[in-house]
């Protein structure tokens, strides 16, 4: 931080001793003269020394004694709270001043009139100075687009038969099969046969069928067997004017404002605050009905706005990072950057974490550039994740997008998940190594025909632990085995951003036919599901969705993000390859193994000389399998190769592109040939 000379020591002694955050305020002032004093606080306080606070009750709380308003605010002067009768519009009825408490930082009125159904904002005075009205960082509920939030009933959010709702009870990580999907994307489309079309009802409705009668909306995930869906975005976000709807916009969402409430835009009235709140609580539990558990995208790590945002309103400069230069940090690549190791955004993510788990019974999250928080922060997420639902689980993007102030041995980057044993990564190890590399549309990968890629493989085969016969020097993203257990890595190929396999598959092998990019496809899925650690798959690539080659379509228009449900009839046998791949893995724990020793003491592979070629085996009835052994060999290669394997009674699982769970035939092995752009899989009980 970027203090001025010799001031920490009378700066630590007037916030030890300063007994208001006002008095913090002025006092600071004193230290630097001609400052302005929110510079002051923006570049020179050492933020550590300020009061926190963990109550569960900022915000807006309701008891006896009437409707309770608090605010986190240790810069402020003064603190008021403005009532109105809508979400927009109007003139305030009522304002109440705030008093601060002089240890905590947080300022409070109790108010014992009637407010149900009212909404409200907040005002912090700064340096002389009132800023613009929020609704605080803790608002659960809110008027459109967000400005005001509001106060509300909450048990009148709840759907029938809510307080008995729970998700699928799961014992480890690499048990879950997770199913990435935006809620606009999947429903939208015109083929879909869903009525509510990019809402969150769209999943109450069963019995949907596209154009030409095949399964569409929750129907269409419970033939697949998934068992979770990682839905984008969830919270208030800023892009979509919600008094505009219906209309043909557009976002994934990873711009916040506000963090504790459902986005109005997927509700059928955003107007109306309950409406968004009771929808997700009905859509949460129709997949829970429906056995599939409910992952939530979080962005905790920057906001979709920085100088009007509702953390510089209510505590300017607290909340994000700073570089030397007294300019925002840019880890998000989004224009800031939070600041998890502060203690009051430490508690801010962890309670709200808590939160959707508690109020929206929420399964598990997935963290957007996870490597901008510190290991600390992410610790405690986990933790209090499974506290309050034992099966809940936490991943995240081990990586930042840019530079950050937070050292690099405290960042929760992909290289320190040792450190984080509830916690999983990514795999950008397996993604590049498998199809190509991301940053080039036209790379190859092992499974379509690349050489050189093999050792890389092999360490997502293993989810990047330590293996005796794999040399991490030769892998291409990561030279150690960073992983401490298979439960700490995230197998994909593909996901929301850069191309959709298909694209991939399109631009990497232009001059190959639609079959053979479909047995590419299958390939790296098998690759994927067939692997150590937890298989996440991108929605519609089971119906062979492509985005019309678009890398980062967080804008673009239903025409490019919208799954197109008529495909599944056209592409049918690929989708019914997927559905036999998720229940292979879901009858077979020894694809599910959860510890490093585990995985080294029973995979072994093969001495494989050729290229885009492995060979290896699942042995010893790992993880209670009830198969002695699993022959496993991945042919990426554009011609035929031959393997040989130990004479014995194999049941065939998988060859030349077919693949059931309980056989398509025998073999007593042999060589065998292995068509190119395919998977052979066998297995036998003795």
């Amino acid at each position: 931080m970027n203090h001025h000379p010799n001031n920490d020591i009378d700066m630590r002694k007037l916030l030890l001793n300063a007994g208001s955050a006002a008095m913090i305020a002025f006092s600071l002032v004193s230290v630097v003269p001609q400052t302005n004093a929110q510079e002051v606080y923006r570049t020179c306080v050492n933020y550590n020394l300020l009061p926190a606070y963990n109550g569960e009750d900022l915000e807006l709380s309701q008891t006896s004694e009437g409707f309770n308003f608090k605010l986190w605010s240790p810069f402020a002067q003064e603190v008021k709270v403005k009532i109105y009768k809508n979400g927009v519009g109007g003139e305030a009825e009522k304002t109440f001043n705030l008093t601060p408490d002089k240890t905590t930082g947080v300022w409070s009125y109790t108010s014992n009139e009637d407010l149900m159904n009212k909404f409200y904002t907040f005002q912090v005075k700064v340096n002389d100075q009132w800023l613009d009205e929020t609704p605080g960082v803790w608002a659960k509920a809110v008027g459109v687009n967000g400005y005001r939030a509001a106060i509300i009933d909450f048990s009148k959010t709840n759907p029938e038969g809510w307080e008995n709702d729970r998700g699928p009870k799961v014992d480890n990580i690499t048990d879950v099969i997770i199913y990435e999907m935006h809620h606009r994307d999947f429903s939208v489309h015109k083929n879909s046969g869903i009525t509510n079309k990019g809402k969150f009802v769209a999943l109450l409705e069963d019995g949907t069928l596209s154009m030409n009668g095949e399964k569409t909306g929750i129907d269409h995930l419970k033939e697949l067997g998934i068992t979770h869906v990682h839905i984008l975005p969830s919270y208030d976000y800023n892009s979509i004017d919600e008094s505009q709807l219906p209309s043909n916009q557009y976002n994934w969402g990873y711009d916040p404002i506000n963090y504790n409430v459902p986005e109005g835009s997927y509700a059928t009235n955003p107007v109306d605050p309950y409406s968004r709140i009771r929808e997700m609580k009905q859509m949460i539990k129709a997949l829970h009905d429906a056995g599939i558990g409910v992952i939530m995208d979080v962005v905790y790590n920057h906001t979709g706005i920085t100088e009007g945002s509702n953390f510089e309103l209510t505590a300017p400069g607290y909340y994000y990072r700073k570089r030397e230069d007294g300019t925002f940090s840019d880890a998000s690549g989004c224009g800031n950057e939070t600041a998890s190791d502060r203690q009051q955004m430490r508690n801010f993510i962890v309670n709200s974490i808590k939160y959707w788990t508690e109020e929206f019974h929420i399964d598990g999250f997935r963290f957007d550039l996870m490597a901008i928080h510190d290991v600390e922060t992410m610790n405690e997420v986990a933790r209090i994740a499974k506290t309050v639902n034992p099966s809940a689980f936490v991943y995240g993007e081990g990586w930042t997008a840019g530079d950050s102030p937070l050292p690099v041995d405290q960042r929760a980057l992909k290289e320190n998940v040792d450190k984080m044993s509830d916690i999983a990564v990514f795999s950008d190890d397996i993604r590049d190594a498998v199809k190509g590399h991301y940053t080039d549309e036209t790379d190859k990968g092992f499974a379509t025909g690349k050489p050189g890629n093999e050792e890389t493989v092999k360490i997502g085969i293993v989810a990047a632990t330590a293996h005796p016969q794999i040399n991490y020097k030769k892998g291409n993203n990561s030279k150690f085995a960073y992983a401490s257990s298979p439960t700490q890595i995230i197998n994909y190929v593909s996901c929301h951003d850069d191309l959709t396999l298909t694209d991939k598959l399109i631009k990497s092998m232009p001059n190959a036919s639609t079959e053979d990019r479909i047995s590419a496809a299958k390939l790296a899925q098998t690759i994927v599901f067939t692997s150590q650690g937890t298989p996440f798959m991108f929605a519609g690539e089971e119906v062979f969705r492509d985005k019309q080659g678009v890398h980062n379509s967080y804008k673009s228009p239903d025409s490019i993000n919208a799954i197109d449900w008529n495909q599944k009839k056209e592409y049918r046998e690929l989708f019914d390859y997927y559905r036999n791949l998720i229940a292979l893995r879901k009858a077979h724990p020894a694809f599910r193994m959860t510890t490093a020793k585990e995985v080294a003491k029973n995979i072994v592979f093969d001495n494989v000389k050729e290229s885009n070629l492995i060979s290896y085996s699942i042995k010893n009835n790992a993880n209670g399998d009830e198969w002695k052994e699993i022959k496993l060999v991945f042919n990426g290669s554009d011609k035929a190769q031959d393997v040989r394997i130990v004479k014995a009674d194999w049941t065939v699982i998988a060859q030349d592109g077919k693949l059931d769970k309980d056989g398509l035939g025998n073999t007593t092995g042999g060589v065998i040939k292995v068509a190119p752009h395919s998977a052979l899989i066998l297995a036998r009980t003795k």
